[in-house]
């Protein structure tokens, strides 16, 4: 997700005193998410948000909570069928991946959904 659209998101639950408050579990995950595919530093990061550092670790504290509680697992097995030939998808990692078993016989490991698109576009 691009950062300055999860800004915006973020502003919308700030009070107007400028806090921040409320933030939905599902947006905590978004956060989350990207703050694991941010490369740079971690104040970098705090001002893309438009946050203070102070309030971000509090954030990040419960997202993290939430996650080894499962609340954003999704990956769940899940058989789709292409050509006639059975695929599984399977979530492989716990910060994301997509195993793929190919008709019965290969498994082919995605670190991303991007990547498994493009393939899935190609064999087609």
């Amino acid at each position: 997700m691009d950062l300055a659209v999860l800004k915006k998101k973020i502003s919308s639950y700030r009070t107007p005193t400028g806090k921040i408050t409320s933030l939905p579990d599902d947006l905590l995950g978004e956060i989350l998410h990207a703050w694991e595919q941010w490369s740079g530093a971690a104040s970098g990061f705090y001002k893309e948000l438009g946050a203070d550092y102070r309030k971000m670790g509090s954030l990040m504290g419960k997202a993290k909570k939430l996650k080894r509680e499962g609340a954003f697992d999704g990956g769940d097995f899940a058989v789709v069928n292409i050509e006639d030939a059975p695929v599984e998808f399977n979530a492989i990692t716990p910060g994301g991946g997509i195993e793929v078993v190919w008709d019965n016989k290969r498994i082919i490991r995605f670190p991303e959904i991007k990547t498994l698109m493009e393939f899935l576009d190609k064999a087609a």
